[in-house]
């Protein structure tokens, strides 16, 4: 249920979720216990933010001193330009600042600054935040956006799930490093699963024990066990970090067990005496489960996109993803518009199109049968 919510988040563009301080500053602490020195002396920017609220901008001018950085620089979409529409009332920190503009706060973006002591204390911390309006909305693919991206050295946010497909782009033509929150699915973007594919981008440390919460001001249209009315926190399964950063768990080897050892105890029905499938258009086997991969299988194995969570470069190549148009030449087969016909009349028992091309296909029950998205890995020598 939470997997269709985050569909239908995306369609009305009810993207507005906030991260919480604690997962952020999970995710945070893998990188730093990796490397010690990965911020310091950056410029960090958080675009698609929202300075005020955001958790985001609270951890990092909190721990500014810790992480040792250089300069944090954190922006905000102008309320008006919102594609949902809400009754945008400005708070107290805004109408009591000298620079507050009554037109200004509703159609231009909001920008937070964090360089020095400015208060004095002796520390520099979410206190001496400075802040101006943007001369334009925002937006982070306006001219003025880009200027801050160039400027800095990691990129790190939750932007709207909407424009998860352009902000993707937006940061690797600027060669940046990066943390940013985004859906599990969008690993079937093309765009997306050839930079994972070639090490350029893998998962992040992850949130804890996969569940997502976030704060949304949108309370309704939320299945049931879905939204919290007491904590105001909607969960997701479905949501991971992407980043460009090294950490200790992404080197981390998955405890395996052999062929032989899988068909006698593995505690999935589907391999345990029965075995592996191979495709029948991929010269591969299907690997439903993550923790069903064998350790002493030398070709091809498709397994489910959660693998990639539990994915060592030491310990696996990544050799492409059972896709339509064949990007990754792994293909055996191809099937023609009447097979597909044929193949849906037999496995629902009338006229229809089942899309044998879209995925890898196993011959089962006596017929052909799509499985669910696989990542197509070997082990590595």
């Amino acid at each position: 249920m939470a997997n269709s919510n985050l569909s239908k988040a995306k369609n009305a563009k009810n993207d507005e979720f906030y991260t919480q301080y604690q997962d952020i500053e999970k995710e945070i602490l893998a990188y730093l216990e990796f490397n010690p020195d990965t911020f310091t002396g950056k410029t960090i920017l958080m675009p698609c933010d929202d300075p005020e609220w955001s958790n985001f901008t609270k951890f990092f001018a909190q721990n500014f001193e810790r992480l040792k950085l250089k300069k944090l620089i954190s922006t905000s979409f102008a309320p008006d330009s919102k594609s949902l529409k809400v009754n945008y009332a400005p708070t107290l920190f805004e109408t009591n600042a000298p620079q507050f503009d009554k037109t200004k706060t509703v159609v231009n973006g909001k920008i937070f600054t964090l360089t020095h002591d400015k208060s004095g204390d002796g520390k520099i911390d979410v206190n001496d935040l400075e802040w101006s309006y943007l001369k334009g909305d925002g937006d982070f693919k306006s001219e003025e956006i880009k200027k801050l991206r160039d400027e800095a050295d990691i990129i790190i946010t939750n932007p709207p799930f909407s424009l998860f497909r352009e902000f993707l782009p937006w940061i690797m033509e600027a060669n940046k490093q990066f943390v940013i929150i985004g859906s599990m699915n969008s690993i079937g973007l093309k765009e997306l699963f050839a930079y994972i594919k070639d090490n350029k981008i893998w998962l992040g440390n992850g949130f804890k024990a996969g569940n997502a919460f976030f704060s949304s001001p949108i309370s309704n249209n939320y299945a049931e066990g879905v939204y919290d009315k007491e904590t105001g926190l909607v969960k997701f399964r479905n949501c991971c970090w992407y980043t460009n950063i090294d950490h200790g768990r992404r080197h981390l080897k998955m405890p395996l067990m052999t062929l032989d050892d899988n068909l006698k105890f593995s505690k999935h029905k589907e391999i345990k005496g029965s075995g592996y499938l191979n495709y029948e258009n991929y010269d591969a086997i299907e690997v439903p489960f993550t923790d069903a991969i064998p350790s002493d299988f030398n070709g091809v194995m498709g397994v489910p996109i959660s693998f990639l969570d539990k994915y060592s470069p030491e310990q696996f190549e990544i050799v492409g993803m059972c896709e339509n148009l064949d990007l990754y030449k792994q293909k055996t087969k191809m099937y023609s518009s009447k097979e597909c016909k044929q193949a849906y009349l037999d496995k629902f028992g009338k006229l229809g199109t089942y899309d044998l091309n879209a995925s890898g296909v196993v011959f089962r029950n006596n017929q052909l049968e799509k499985v669910y998205t696989r990542v197509l890995i070997k082990h590595k020598k």
